[in-house]
């Protein structure tokens, strides 16, 4: 049968492209891993030019992949599944690339595009580790690629297709027309989550991280294939560096989305994706601190090969426990579209997974399995100093200090992994009650033991530190520290009680720490580097972390819900549903707002003014005045959800920032309009003079007067009318509030009379200017309607010094940046402009989205 409107050849085109890269993937890693093994040169060189022209061709067409798909979603080609499951006519076009990456095919061609782009630098820098090097690149794209490939053998799906036709990916009798496209009036469109600024800046900016880990983890491998077992670590450093700062600036990017989209009320939440993309991180930072002791002291080369490994092999573990539907029913983040969830017990099969969990599988065990082999077998080879460092050195404080980052990432990735055990053991073991306090508890103690670390390890020297000097130099800073930690105390103490005297003094504890830290390392850059900012890479990353770690400990434990309903308003449905914990949030902390009726939220007086619908279908816009009590600032605020059938909805909270708080809102109960039934009610007609009383259900109306052509804005409809009449009303409420109405009359032209009614939403009251009589006597009219008031429930917390959060991650990332750049050989005017573009690049970021 030939279908009719279909546009099969952006398809066809996008397929061919995903087999060249496939193939050509093939290719390059055939050629760079023979060429890594051959010592005779012009063999080698050949199969090295072999290798490049293949990878170039490889990447070449993963951006033309990309580039279909894109052009496919952004034309609503919704005969491509693709397009008809991650896009949709109302969805605003700046969302067009989230969409893309919305789905796994994207995802995994999103991570293929930067390893592309980083295997192209590495073929111009990397000189004679090119081979061993992107023999590890190219064997990677073979596996992304293979993702994508969507192609049968026999029974056999190899991969997903972003190319493959919706009439052959769903059963529906429309299929069976060769006119089925007219039936299609749109697509499913992006996950509502989604539809934020940040996803579509996050997942670039994570999966470069997420990309870049391969680069250490092949120079590690280089170095054992090659035998040089010291020589890897100085090309290795400055990526894993580079690194570092990306993907931990990725991390947070989420955290920023999760706070600006998530209705939790933060930025973390232990959640088990935001621990998978963590845990690689801290293997990193602790792996690129055990390879500066070796550049330093000989020291820790095993330690930085396990790291360097570690760090990848968990990126691929992340992957495997967010795509595989293992985690479906735990994380708000994970994929869960190829499978319900993975079924295999140790004993009686291996698993029962669909293909492309297969591929995810082998894709982690191709990697894992040869590397930790590789590893343990050269491991008395790699060189390894046997005398013992002394405990009042650099390096022997570095090295503890990589250990508890190496401790921390096994504690979290253990407790993130509970449901993979659960499957293979066909165990129960369920989460804690409370999940956040479960590691936030363990957290707070190993914030201490950091804080403490960076603060005093930067004072010591490498090999051997004269003590006098060390204590010396410490003096001040722990000076300083103690009485910013003192003031704090008395004038800003932590309100967090919910846990026990016992973790709020191991709050405090760890706030000293990181106060300390912050404070030792800033002091450091200018008492003992004289202020050469472009060499103090470390002291100003380290300052920056434990700076933003001060701002997470201060924004969690004194965050202030202040829409407290159980002294203040009433109490309607409210209280939505956790995203987190799955559990209903406390009706008490739900406030809900009637229409135009002020009430009050902490120090703030809220008035919830309208609504009004967003340019996606179901989305609308709840308008908040608040207004300071105190000192009289004014903002408008304007939470949305997206409200669906069956009355669920999804909620995105709206943020007023100061210096030192941000105002958080997000709505947690809207009426669907659409739900409720057509109000039928009509104008009851009520002849009145001026000083005249009528009666209403709940109260009394009293007519003051009528004013000629008045200057009420409300009475401006663009057009000039040639007589504007407005009516007076002052409205008693039983009891005794006051309220005043004022229905307004047009006459635009002598066949022409406009009516602009007025409503008091307290009294669920609509009143109207219906004309005058023919014994001069105002009609008013006067309608009680019979559905509910308007009204929005809503969830408002005081977040005290979070922009030290995002401040301490733009300075982190910058003093990264820096220590990259200086191990890179990079000159000063470079550095200062890579430097200054990064802080640019950051900053705007944040503010972009904030505005």
């Amino acid at each position: 049968m030939k279908f009719e409107g279909e546009h099969l050849l952006p398809g066809q085109i996008g397929q061919f492209f995903v087999i060249l890269s496939l193939m050509a993937a093939f290719v390059a890693t055939i050629s760079y891993f023979n060429a890594a093994r051959n010592n005779i040169f012009l063999e080698k060189n050949n199969w090295i030019k072999t290798g490049r022209v293949a990878f170039y061709i490889q990447t070449f067409s993963v951006f033309a992949v990309f580039a279909t798909i894109m052009y496919i979603c952004a034309n609503h080609l919704f005969e491509y599944m693709y397009a008809y499951k991650h896009t949709s006519l109302e969805l605003e076009y700046k969302y067009l690339l989230a969409c893309i990456w919305e789905g796994q095919e994207g995802s995994f061609l999103l991570w293929a595009i930067w390893h592309g782009v980083l295997g192209i630098i590495l073929t111009k820098k990397s000189n004679e580790w090119e081979a061993p090097v992107m023999s590890v690149i190219s064997i990677a794209q073979f596996f992304l690629m293979l993702m994508i490939l969507g192609v049968y053998i026999g029974n056999l799906k190899i991969g997903n297709s972003p190319f493959t036709l919706t009439r052959n990916e769903i059963q529906a009798p429309i299929f069976s027309r060769s006119n089925y496209l007219t039936f299609i009036k749109d697509g499913v469109g992006l996950n509502v989550l989604l539809r934020n600024y940040w996803m579509v800046i996050h997942p670039p900016i994570l999966f470069l991280g997420f990309a870049a880990t391969i680069v250490p983890f092949a120079y590690a491998y280089a170095g054992i294939q090659t035998k040089r077992y010291a020589d890897w670590i100085n090309p290795a450093l400055p990526w894993a560096l580079m690194c570092a700062a990306v993907l931990g600036v990725g991390i947070m990017m989420g955290g920023k989305w999760a706070y600006e989209s998530l209705n939790f009320g933060g930025y973390w939440a232990w959640d088990p994706v935001e621990n998978a993309s963590l845990v690689p991180w801290l293997l990193l930072v602790a792996g690129l601190h055990t390879m500066v002791i070796f550049k330093a002291t000989g020291h820790s080369l095993r330690a930085s090969y396990l790291f360097a490994f570690l760090t990848f092999i968990f990126i691929l573990y992340s992957t495997f426990l967010t795509r595989t539907g293992i985690l479906g029913d735990t994380s708000v983040h994970a994929f869960t579209e190829t499978g319900e969830g993975i079924a295999f017990t140790l004993f009686k099969h291996l698993f029962e997974f669909k293909y492309m969990n297969v591929l995810i599988f082998l894709y982690l065990t191709s990697f894992t399995i040869p590397s930790l082999f590789l590893y343990f077998k050269h491991y008395r080879k790699i060189p390894a100093i046997q005398k013992e460092e002394n405990t009042n050195t650099r390096e022997f404080w570095m090295f503890i200090g990589s250990l508890v980052l190496f401790l921390t990432s096994i504690f979290i990735i253990a407790k993130t992994s509970v449901p993979v055990f659960n499957k293979i053991f066909n165990t129960k073991i369920a989460p804690p009650e409370d999940v956040e306090f479960g590691y936030n508890k363990i957290v707070v103690l190993i914030t201490t033991i950091l804080g403490l670390l960076t603060a005093l390890t930067q004072y010591l020297k490498y090999k051997n530190s004269n003590t006098k000097v060390f204590f010396k130099s410490i003096l001040l800073p722990t000076i300083i520290s103690v009485v910013i930690f003192i003031v704090l105390i008395i004038f800003y103490p932590f309100t967090h009680y919910k846990h026990g005297a016992g973790f709020l003094g191991a709050i405090y504890v760890a706030a000293f720490a990181s106060i300390y830290s912050a404070v030792a390392n800033a002091m450091y850059i200018f008492s003992i580097q004289k202020g050469k900012i472009l060499n103090a890479g470390s002291p100003i990353a380290h300052a920056g972390f434990m700076l933003m770690i001060v701002g997470m400990l201060i924004s969690s434990a004194n965050k202030e819900v202040i829409s407290n309903s159980s002294s203040n308003g009433i109490t309607l449905p409210g209280g939505g549903i956790d995203p987190m914990t799955k559990q209903a949030d406390n009706p008490t902390e739900n406030l809900t707002l009637l229409r135009q009726v002020p009430a009050t939220l902490g120090d703030y007086r809220v008035t919830f003014l309208n609504d009004s619908a967003g340019k996606e279908n179901g989305k609308k816009f709840y308008h908040l005045a608040f207004e300071n009590k105190k000192n009289k600032d004014n903002f408008l605020l304007k939470p949305d959800v997206y409200l669906m059938k069956g009355g669920n909805m999804s909620s995105n909270p709206d943020t007023k920032s100061y210096l030192l708080k941000d105002v958080f809102t997000y709505v947690s109960f809207a009426v669907n309009k659409k739900d409720e039934p057509e109000d039928t009610t009509k104008f009851k007609e009520i002849p009145m003079s001026f000083g005249d009383t009528a009666f209403y259900s709940n109260g009394i109306m009293v007519l003051d007067t009528v004013i000629n052509n008045p200057t009420d804005a409300r009475a401006n409809t663009g057009i000039v009318p040639q007589l504007a009449l407005v009516a007076k009303l002052k409205i008693i409420a039983k009891d005794s509030m006051h309220f005043y109405a004022n229905p307004i009359l047009t006459l635009i032209d002598s066949n022409t009379i406009k009516h602009i009614d007025d409503t008091v939403y307290a009294q669920n009251l609509f009143v109207s200017f219906l004309g005058v009589d023919k014994d001069k006597k105002i009609l008013v009219g006067i309608k009680e309607a019979n559905k509910l008031i308007d009204y929005v429930t809503v969830k408002a917390y005081i977040f005290p010094m979070i922009n030290l959060v995002w401040l301490g991650l733009v300075i982190m990332a910058a003093g990264i940046v820096i220590s990259m750049l200086q191990r890179g050989n990079f000159t000063k005017l470079q550095t200062r402009i890579v430097l200054i573009a990064t802080v640019a690049f950051v900053f705007y970021m944040f503010l972009l989205a904030g505005a």
